[in-house]
């Protein structure tokens, strides 16, 4: 029998399930890749600042991109790593502070759909603590509930539908387009070009979404919450790490500013060394 706590307002994260042997790999593998990412995200966004050929409007875009993966990571994956090396009664967390890391959750994912979400979140009485996820989103928020949440499910599943094919749809009308022109086209270069950053994008977008609808996905079975909880994890780090390495490497103006980089650096010590 579940313990029932009404309107409590500090809540319980199950955190992920790790042995007592695995605590320690777990905890360095995710600091690993917080700091590998930080550092691809923050430097593409110093390299895109100090370097006026990239004072582009394509560049601006790839700038809020990076801004928005680093928001999405650092408000979820700090709170993970030290709640890992809490043993689980003691990952507790407000239920206003859990509010907020959801609106920042969904935030990341789509600013429309996050707004309407937590005016339909709030509403609910609590009667349980224990939020059954390592961070905190609507669907978690809903479980605490003992009211029925079919207006939120029925919500949340609308806007998934609805985001999902408005998705898939200008992802092929825009391929669409841009194949009728490369078969029109007779320039070999713009086509190789073309190519070349679609099926980079095509990658990153295929992965993003997989990632995300396996979260909505396994939120409606609980019997598979350690996949969903992986899943959730993987939402966060992979794309956002992916999109230094795919969009910024594949520019030919950010290799060039890194080469002369990486090339003055190689020259100044030999310099010195002749002096």
């Amino acid at each position: 029998m579940e313990n029932y706590t009404y309107n409590s307002f500090v809540l319980q994260l199950e955190g992920l399930k790790v042995t007592e042997d695995s605590i320690y790999p777990v905890f360095f593998l995710f600091l690993f890749s917080y700091i590998v990412f930080m550092i691809m995200n923050l430097g593409i966004l110093v390299l895109i600042f100090i370097d006026r050929n990239l004072h582009q409007p394509m560049y601006i875009l790839f700038c809020n991109l990076t801004v928005s993966d680093i928001i999405g990571s650092t408000h979820i994956l700090p709170r993970l790593l030290s709640d890992l090396l809490l043993p689980p009664s003691e990952r507790l967390i407000g239920y206003y502070e859990c509010v907020v890391q959801a609106f920042t959750t969904h935030l990341f994912a789509t600013t429309s759909h996050t707004v309407l979400m937590i005016g339909l979140t709030i509403r609910l009485n609590l009667c349980r603590t224990l939020i059954t996820n390592p961070f905190c989103d609507n669907a978690s928020l809903f479980k605490l509930s003992c009211e029925s949440v079919l207006i939120n499910n029925i919500y949340g599943l609308a806007f998934t539908v609805v985001l999902f094919i408005a998705s898939i749809g200008s992802v092929v009308l825009t391929y669409t387009k841009i194949t009728v022109v490369c078969l029109t086209s007779k320039n070999k270069s713009l086509n190789s070009k073309a190519l070349k950053t679609c099926s980079t994008h095509l990658v990153v977008y295929l992965i993003m979404s997989l990632s995300g609808y396996t979260i909505v996905i396994l939120h409606r079975f609980p019997q598979y919450s350690d996949y969903r909880k992986l899943s959730a994890i993987l939402f966060v780090i992979v794309p956002g790490g992916l999109n230094p390495i795919i969009y910024g490497l594949q520019s030919k103006e950010i290799r060039s500013f890194l080469f002369k980089i990486f090339h003055n650096r190689k020259i100044l010590p030999s310099l010195k060394s002749q002096r």
